[in-house]
């Protein structure tokens, strides 16, 4: 209220004279008018975020895929992004981005608008990375957690001719060919290779590790005793139960329900071996809660249906949604530990 005088006194001192019809734009004057208006600001997002979000999407999202087309990275976005789009009454456009050891893919959406509009297929292979190259565009706090989508177990494979017949024995054959085996992975720095060099670090054995371009040209040399252990992925366990070649273990703690034939490494005599391998959407940071959040839940609705859990399993991969909350726990936990080993075994890619 403004006093009788028709002038109003600051604590600074200055005064406005309401009578005269002047305001003098003091200090105290300037910074509460731009706490009024960051306020406004403020309640007007606030109000704008659940109607957002109620009418989004309004166009085509693009899901950016960090592998070419046809790997199981592809097949996974697609069967999401194929019932996603029902969902949505919107298309849902794979957009397949290799290159760069998924960098590529994950700079380009963590430039993005931060709208939703453009979200990632990251895979596990992203949280390694922050520690493998000297310099990357992007920082993993540039991407928002959305939900984890599936995982999966890698498979560790030995020629039928080897000796061994588990981890256990796989380690002391190791051990007494001391500078003489190898362990064959789909290329350096991925997840199987880092899982190999958390093998020798956690068991003391010396192998040396041969990088192929996939798993398939990798297998050709592991079944004609080439190599003497494979670490991969689903292709791998194809080959063991049409029996050319011999599954030791599988890479989780646990045994893993597509597998349940073969044991974890971590009960084949390497207690506290765990490497998950996973895939799971992404968002640019800044992205609306409420958008991540209605992503979050239709991401949740796909992953319960029985066709698409059915799908997976066809590629021994299991659904498994998740709180963003929980995917980037997951996340920052795989920074930490692939950080370790990599530091560890002193790999630096450029």
């Amino acid at each position: 209220m403004v006093p009788a005088g028709g002038e109003i006194r600051y604590p600074d001192g200055s005064r406005d004279n309401h009578r005269r019809g002047v305001c003098r734009m003091t200090p105290a004057v300037t910074a509460c008018r731009r706490l009024i208006v960051a306020a406004t600001l403020a309640l007007l997002v606030g109000a704008a975020g659940p109607a957002f979000a109620e009418h989004w999407p309004a166009r085509p999202v693009h899901l950016v895929v960090p592998f070419a087309p046809g790997g199981s990275t592809d097949v996974v976005s697609r069967v999401v992004g194929e019932h996603l789009s029902r969902l949505w009454d919107q298309p849902v456009v794979i957009d397949n981005k290799p290159g760069a050891g998924t960098n590529l893919a994950s700079d380009l959406v963590a430039k993005a608008e931060p709208t939703g509009y453009t979200m990632l297929m990251a895979s596990s292979s992203m949280a390694a990375g922050r520690n493998l190259y000297r310099a990357l565009p992007y920082e993993i706090d540039d991407l928002a957690p959305v939900s984890l989508i599936v995982t999966f177990p890698l498979v560790m494979v030995v020629p039928n001719a080897s000796p061994a017949h588990s981890v256990a024995e796989f380690v002391a054959f190791a051990r007494a060919n001391k500078g003489h085996v190898s362990f064959a992975s789909p290329g350096l720095g991925t997840t199987p290779h880092l899982a190999g060099e958390l093998l020798k670090q956690m068991t003391g054995i010396d192998m040396t590790h041969v990088p192929y371009r996939g798993d398939a040209p990798a297998l050709t040399d592991t079944i004609g005793g080439r190599v003497d252990l494979q670490i991969g992925g689903s292709l791998l366990l194809e080959q063991v139960r049409s029996g050319k070649v011999r599954g030791l273990a599988v890479t989780p703690a646990a045994r893993s329900p597509l597998a349940p034939e073969l044991p974890s490494v971590a009960e084949s005599g390497v207690p506290g071996y765990d490497v998950r391998t996973w895939f799971a959407l992404l968002v640019p940071a800044r992205t609306p809660p409420s958008v991540i959040a209605k992503i979050n839940a239709d991401a949740a609705r796909v992953l319960a249906d029985p066709g698409v859990r059915a799908r997976f399993a066809q590629i021994a991969m299991v659904a498994a949604p998740s709180t963003p909350e929980a995917l980037g726990a997951l996340i920052a936990a795989d920074v930490k530990k692939w950080g370790a080993v990599i530091h560890a075994a002193h790999i630096v890619l450029e």
